[in-house]
This record gives C-alpha cells, sequence and structure tokens, in this order.
C-alpha cells in the first residue's frame, strides 16, 4: 500500500510533458507555413520578372506575317471554321475558351508527374503551343516551358480567343511541305478551309501534333488512326455522340488528286 502511495505522489508530482509537445508542433507547424510562404513569394516574384523580360505579346502578328512571307502563303489567312475549331480544340486544349491562357490542371499535373519522374504527360494549351511556334520553335528544357507559360499569359491578355485561333492556324504545320490552313486545306483535299468536312477538319486537327508522323499521304494508317483519337477526344468533352462519331470512323478524307485549290 506504501509502494502505491508513493507511485501515486511521483504521478502527480512528475512534470506533464503534454503542453510541451504541443508547443512543438505549433512551432513545427509555424515553420513549414512559413517555409511554403516563402517559396510561394519567390515563385511569384520570379514569374514577374519572367513577364517583364519576355518578348511583347503584340510581336505575335508580326512574326506570324514574317513566318508566312517566308513560307509564301497569304497572311492573314481565311477565317478558321468550326470543322476545325471544334475538333482543334477538343483535342489540344478542352477548356481554351475558359482557361488564362495555360490549363492550370494540365500544368499541376505536369509537375506532379515531373516530380514523380514522368515526362511528356502534355499540358501544353493552345496559347502555350502558339508561345513555342512564333517566339521559341527550337527551345527545350524546363527554361523554355516557363518562357512559353508566361508569353501564353501574354497571348490571352492581348488578343481575343477567336485570333488566338487564326495566329495558331496561320502558323502551324500539317505535313507535307503545308505550312498554313489554307496551305493545307487546299493541298490535301482541293478547296479552302470554308468547305472542311468534320473529318477532314479533324484530321487537320490531329496531324498537327506530329505532321511527319501523321501525314495522310505518306503514312495513311498513322494518320487514321490519329483521326480516331480526335473523335474519340470530340465525343469525350461532349462535342459529338457516340452515334455521331460512329460513321465518321470510316468516312473517307476526299483526298485531292491535284493539290491545290479550284478556281
Amino acid at each position: 500500500m506504501a509502494s502505491r502511495g508513493l507511485l501515486s505522489r511521483i504521478r502527480r508530482t512528475a512534470p506533464d510533458a503534454t503542453p510541451k509537445r504541443r508547443s512543438l508542433r505549433r512551432r513545427v507547424a509555424l515553420w513549414a507555413l512559413k517555409a511554403v510562404a516563402a517559396v510561394a513569394a519567390l515563385v511569384i516574384a520570379a514569374f514577374g520578372v519572367l513577364l517583364v523580360i519576355t518578348p511583347s505579346a503584340g510581336q505575335a502578328t508580326a512574326i506570324a506575317r514574317a513566318r508566312a512571307r517566308a513560307e509564301r502563303i497569304a497572311y492573314p489567312g481565311p477565317p478558321v471554321p468550326a470543322n476545325f475549331a471544334r475538333p482543334l480544340t477538343a483535342t489540344e486544349d478542352h477548356r481554351f475558351y475558359t482557361e488564362p491562357g495555360i490549363d492550370p490542371f494540365a500544368v499541376v499535373r505536369v509537375v506532379v508527374g515531373s516530380a514523380l519522374g514522368h515526362h511528356d504527360l502534355g499540358g501544353a494549351g493552345l496559347e502555350q503551343q502558339l508561345a513555342k511556334m512564333l517566339y521559341t520553335p527550337h527551345g527545350t528544357g524546363w527554361t523554355a516551358e516557363l518562357e512559353q507559360v508566361a508569353l501564353a499569359l501574354k497571348l490571352n491578355f492581348t488578343y481575343s480567343k477567336g485570333q488566338i485561333l487564326s495566329l495558331y492556324a496561320e502558323v502551324a504545320y500539317y505535313g507535307h511541305g503545308y505550312y498554313g490552313l489554307q496551305a493545307a486545306s487546299c493541298g490535301y483535299f482541293g478547296h479552302p478551309p470554308s468547305e472542311l468536312t468534320v473529318v477532314q477538319g479533324a484530321m487537320l486537327a490531329g496531324v498537327v501534333n506530329a505532321p511527319s508522323v501523321d501525314d495522310p499521304i505518306v503514312h495513311p494508317a498513322l494518320a487514321r488512326a490519329r483521326l480516331a483519337h480526335v473523335l474519340d477526344r470530340m465525343v469525350a468533352v461532349g462535342d459529338l455522340s457516340q452515334a455521331q462519331a460512329a460513321p465518321l470512323l470510316s468516312a473517307p478524307l476526299r483526298l485531292a488528286a491535284v493539290p491545290g485549290c479550284r478556281p
């Protein structure tokens, strides 16, 4: 009985470590919060500098005009028809009309994937792709990608979505030596973009991803596989129903026997 009383007195007089543990946890949480805030502030400051030092988005039209002159194609090109815009946005950037020049979800996916050692996860929206085509066509690595993100934001705030689509259509390469939507439509199908069918527009929207690989004249099977992917994306984003897409998978492309638009 005496030993039990002694143990009881020891327990009552022993210092309680719980408040110390709580205090340590608070200090660790506060330190972590400060570290995150410091990193965020550093990233924001660095990106602000990047916005300042990257070229002006106002140069985009001048660059596109010079590119068109070099490729001997008309500038500006014709209006972008819905039968090209719909499959292009569905495949390359389905949040194009609502995002601020970059797709935040895709950027997060790419960052997390890179941290886990996964690469080539996509994520570049149309503005980023346009920035690469116009400003950094030969740039590689994360520095070029950061520059493209900054330029994509600038392009978004400088031009309307319709203007961005037009710029994209005018400077993209569609394989088989065709630069610009007008040249590609006339070269592959023998008529201007305004007469593109859904299947033809989907083929052109698909070929810009890998123009040499998906060239429908040189690699018809690969072009068909890419076309199927584009149509699947149109169904996935609600642009086509499955019933509408099914017959398009086997619809003829009607490639022109002789390149060039009909008079």
